[in-house]
């Protein structure tokens, strides 16, 4: 079978061939950093990590680019609450702090839920804020192919103007006249209330530090700007797969399409969307109390586990959390790795005469079937699991041969998969995953202190229990609080 893939854009699985041959180009959205990563962040990161070790075990060079979105509205608006009178500071949102820093620290916190859960860095991991000239560019291309405009208000917004190319809305089969308002800048500078701002003007009040001097006056980049021009300078005008999470094909995705297009770009030639994860088949929200963020589910089980459970649906269907989810998800890997260690014992990984192979040639056919259709993960852990059955049967035989077959196939199919990468909570001292568990373990510390600040006692609870489970000691002093592994 060859590879196919499931296109946003034409709603079709079609066969993919890289644009150019023995390599891929991957560009997936990643953070917007105005706050802590949210479990639908991190599944997505899974599902593209996934999606870049399988197509290089496939024998191709992966140029993968992950965005980190440094300045927009949101991050303005949090460091300017921070300022106000009377700010409750706390110490996930501490007092008069500077956008930027709000920025790199929330940054940093993404990085250790990538890292605790095994997702691996991409060749590039660009920041908006460092690509401003490229936008200029860009939006200089759309302003001379009568695609933009500078807002006639003197406020120095400039939009694409959606009226003038045809194809807008093609990513979601939409028509103009149906789609709603783009809520950007002062809508009395557009002629159509769907434009979308591509140079935002600076406003009163708004931080010297987070304006840009530009042709069209003083201010800074639109976001879905931001993903064009970052993309086309990694990748090429042209490249093979553009990615991100279901909620972002409108209006994101799709004014990204646009913008790129008109410039005369050929862009993304697949589009590929992760789906959203809720909670007993609800959507997560705070005003529900309906949520589990990554920190709490490390605090419950095994990263591994986390990892396993995050990655273990389809990429494009909904993964649902309920409690027993993540237990179910950790008795899979134990599976796993009891067969894996038993089988180590009798044989080593190169038993079989495979180790030097590429990892697809490697894997048993219906592991290699399920990721070739649409990286259909579910159907190949159903691979993963009847090799392990398979093997624990060689295992009980006596026949090591058999055994060490098994072992190959199973070790070949966690690293694709990424299980191989995951580090144990605590292990390795004072290396990165360290590092990683003490910055997921203080952001919960946070969490639990904002929490009893606000005299949620409940949810204050519920972190300190969840912490408590996972053999995280939580000790309360004068200068605040610290944490231990128990024993």
């Amino acid at each position: 079978m060859a590879q196919r893939f499931y296109d946003t854009r034409t709603a079709q699985i079609r066969d993919f061939e890289p644009l150019v041959p023995g390599q891929a180009s991957v560009y997936y959205c990643g953070a917007t950093v105005q706050g802590m990563p949210h479990v639908g962040h991190v599944r997505s990161a899974i599902v593209f990590d996934v999606l870049i070790r399988w197509l290089e075990a496939t024998g191709l060079r992966v140029t993968s680019v992950r965005n980190v979105t440094d300045i927009d509205d949101k991050i303005l608006d949090r460091s300017a609450a921070s300022h106000a009178p009377g700010f409750e500071a706390s110490d996930l949102y501490p007092a008069q702090e500077p956008w930027w820093a709000l920025a790199y620290r929330f940054e940093n916190a993404f990085d250790a839920a990538y890292l605790a859960l095994g997702v691996r860095r991409p060749t590039y991991e660009p920041r908006a804020t460092g690509h401003v000239p490229e936008m200029f560019a860009l939006i200089r291309r759309l302003l001379d192919g009568g695609h933009a405009y500078a807002a006639a208000d003197g406020s120095g917004d400039v939009y694409f103007d959606v009226r003038s190319w045809e194809r807008y809305g093609e990513l979601t089969r939409q028509r103009v006249e149906d789609m709603q308002d783009a809520p950007d800048a002062d809508p009395r500078g557009k002629r159509d209330p769907r434009d979308f701002a591509l140079w935002k003007g600076a406003k009163e009040g708004e931080p010297a530090t987070a304006v840009w001097v530009s042709p069209w006056g003083a201010g800074r980049p639109g976001w879905h700007l931001e993903c064009s021009a970052m993309s086309t300078k990694y990748l090429g005008a042209e490249f093979d797969i553009h990615g991100g999470g279901l909620d972002l094909r409108f209006p994101h995705h799709e004014n990204e399409l646009a913008q790129s297009a008109a410039a005369g770009d050929g862009f993304a030639r697949f589009w590929l969307h992760n789906g959203l994860v809720t909670y007993e088949g609800e959507k997560m929200s705070k005003s529900v109390g309906n949520t589990i963020s990554p920190e709490e589910m490390l605090g419950m089980a095994r990263p591994k586990a986390v990892r396993y459970f995050l990655g273990q649906a389809h990429y494009r269907s909904q993964l649902d959390y309920r409690p027993g989810a993540l237990q179910e998800a950790a008795a899979a890997v134990e599976r796993i790795e009891n067969f894996v260690d038993r089988a180590r014992a009798q044989a080593p990984d190169d038993a079989a005469g495979t180790s030097g192979a590429p990892l697809a040639e490697r894997v048993p056919a219906a592991f290699r079937a399920a990721m070739e259709d649409d990286l259909n993960v579910p159907q190949a852990l159903a691979a993963v699991h009847e090799a392990v059955r398979a093997g624990n049967t060689a295992l009980a035989a006596g026949d090591a041969a058999a055994t060490a077959a098994r072992l190959a196939e199973v070790s070949a199919m966690t690293a694709v998969l990424g299980l191989d990468d995951v580090p144990e909570a605590g292990a390795g001292g004072a290396g990165p995953a360290a590092a990683a568990l003490d910055s997921l373990v203080r952001s919960q510390i946070a969490a639990r202190a904002e929490a009893r600040a606000a005299k949620d006692w409940a949810a204050a609870d519920r972190i300190r229990d969840a912490l408590a489970a996972a053999g995280v000691v939580v000790e309360d002093g004068a200068e605040g609080a610290t944490w231990r592994l128990e024993g």
